[in-house]
């Protein structure tokens, strides 16, 4: 931040409608520049918190690491072929593309081309602009009573559903990771299996991601299952469907014809072979070339990477999964205080950690895996050598430590409200540490190890375990007084008379080595540790 404000880089021509989000919002300064080359991007991305793009800058490894100050990275689109996201992930940097933007753009392109197919449309244009009078020669056929397989259940996807629908196709869909609510909601037949929606596809159309799965998944043999004349629209991502494949059913009249709008290779090269096959509308990468899926995917991601630096809302991010949401804003306080529990249970167990788990007893279905982020955020401030530990890479750096995770829910309500138990492992010591949310906001601690406690988690938290004879607090009361340091809340628990005693002990800064060393000193002092709690 400068002056307190964010600064974001916004390039690639964002719509201004956009970027007008931005600059209205009194925390954020924005920088606007055009479309420049690496190297010049490189020296100046530091000195940004976000940045906001389309698909001409690419948010390398280098650029990435050369942004020290990013927090979010904004792409004013759907597809993030050009965000090496596994690199922003583990730099603690959270990316938001805008998936619902260009929805109807994409869908309304991709049924313009099944139409001019069907219909024999860029034949007849090419026909009359030459002179020609082939009406003979250019039958079509009705979309109406045919069936659309759709891969990728989807925005798009579901968009297309419903055309489809409109024109009284039948519709089939394969996509193994929606459930059967969305097919029933769409009146969509739901295929087990690829197969089974190639086999009885006179139109197929993909609107999937491209990734390690979804590369190469139409190739010859999917192909060759069709129908005869079917057509094949791909308006999702290049690599999707096999170029080679395509060119092969097209010329041998196995399929109809087809549709692409994404190529392997963009620009597509003059004198690639698609250019020269029949029946095969080519369109260079317009799905959401609209002015009205522009200005959609603008204002989009830029109100999602406002939200994201001004109040902390990560429900946009592609690498965040279930962080945020409408419900984010009532969760801070939980959040705040497993971030706090994770610091103090660290602190206290000796050794590298090896395992985390959360159980949070209250009435929020969605809280066990913010909290376990929070709590991971918290355990690993101060081991980890990275710029940054945040709820986009919590995860993913206690799995590079191999630190185990878990997080579980019981319902109803604690004893004290809504409750959140850590247990952490660490060599060969376990601990449990454990806070209850009184009120709405109010976070207390209430448990470490056996010890029931009642002291807030802010400033610096003095732990003390001892053995139960008198005179202890006073002893350590005095040395901190002669330290000047200031105690906000001292609390005393035990066991049993006699036995061993804890103490929790939040002051006002933070204590010097020299008086933890005289602190465990005193004979009656069995460990001592301070957790910085801010």
């Amino acid at each position: 931040m400068t002056d307190g404000r964010f600064r974001v880089l916004v390039t690639d021509e964002v719509d201004p409608e956009g970027v007008a989000i931005l600059r209205a919002h009194p925390d954020i300064i924005v920088v606007e520049k055009p479309t420049r080359p690496a190297p010049e991007v490189l020296e100046e991305i530091g000195e940004y918190d976000a940045f906001v793009g389309r698909s001409a800058t690419r948010v390398s490894k280098e650029f990435l690491q050369a942004g020290e100050r990013l927090k979010v990275i904004g792409r004013a689109g759907v597809g993030v072929d050009n965000v090496d996201i596994p690199t922003a992930t583990q730099l603690g940097v959270a990316v938001i593309n805008a998936p619902g933007g260009n929805t109807v753009s994409v869908a309304e392109l991709a049924f313009g081309v099944l139409i001019g197919l069907a219909r024999n449309l860029p034949a007849a244009w090419d026909s009359m602009h030459s002179g020609r009078w082939d009406r003979s020669k250019l039958g079509g056929t009705e979309l109406r009573g045919k069936t659309m397989s759709i891969i990728g259940v989807g925005r798009i996807g579901g968009e297309m559903a419903r055309r489809a629908r409109a024109f009284g196709m039948h519709v089939i869909g394969y996509d193994p990771y929606i459930g059967p609510g969305r097919f029933e909601e769409l009146g969509i037949e739901r295929a087990d299996r690829l197969n089974d929606a190639l086999d009885r596809a006179d139109v197929l159309t993909v609107h999937v991601p491209l990734t390690p799965e979804t590369t190469g998944m139409i190739g010859a043999p999917e192909l060759s299952r069709l129908p005869r004349q079917a057509f094949v629209l791909n308006l999702a991502r290049g690599g999707v469907v096999v170029e080679d494949a395509l060119v092969d059913a097209l010329r041998s009249g196995r399929i109809g014809g087809a549709a692409l709008d994404v190529f392997d290779v963009e620009p597509l090269p003059a004198d690639h072979p698609l250019r020269t096959v029949p029946n095969l509308v080519l369109t260079p990468h317009l799905g959401a070339s609209t002015r009205d899926a522009q200005r959609n995917v603008a204002v989009e991601a830029c109100e999602a990477v406002r939200d994201a630096l001004v109040t902390g809302d990560l429900s946009a991010a592609i690498n965040a999964a279930g962080v945020g949401g409408a419900g984010m804003r009532e969760l801070r306080p939980l959040l705040l205080l497993a971030d706090r529990l994770g610091r103090l249970g660290r602190a206290l167990v000796p050794g590298a950690l090896t395992s985390l788990e959360v159980r949070y007893t209250g009435p929020r279905g969605e809280a066990p895996r913010p909290l376990l982020l929070s709590a991971l955020q918290g355990a690993l401030r101060d081991v980890v050598e990275r710029r940054a530990i945040n709820l986009v890479n919590a995860q993913h750096v206690a799995a590079e430590r191999g630190i185990e995770t878990a997080s579980t829910r019981v319902e109803g309500r604690g004893e004290l409200g809504e409750e959140i138990e850590l247990r952490l492992e660490g060599g060969e010591r376990s601990i449990r540490v454990g806070g209850a949310l009184l009120g709405e906001t109010h976070g207390r601690i209430v448990r470490i190890g056996a010890f029931r406690v009642d002291v807030a988690p802010r400033g610096v938290l003095l732990v003390l375990r001892n053995r139960d004879v008198p005179g202890v607090i006073g002893r350590v009361g005095t040395l901190l007084g002669e330290a000047s340091v200031n105690i906000a809340e001292y609390h005393q628990a035990r066991l049993q008379v006699g036995g061993e005693a804890l103490a929790a002990v939040s002051v006002d800064s933070r204590i010097p080595a020299e008086v933890i060393e005289r602190l465990a000193a005193l004979p009656e002092i069995l460990d001592v540790r301070q957790v910085d709690m801010e």
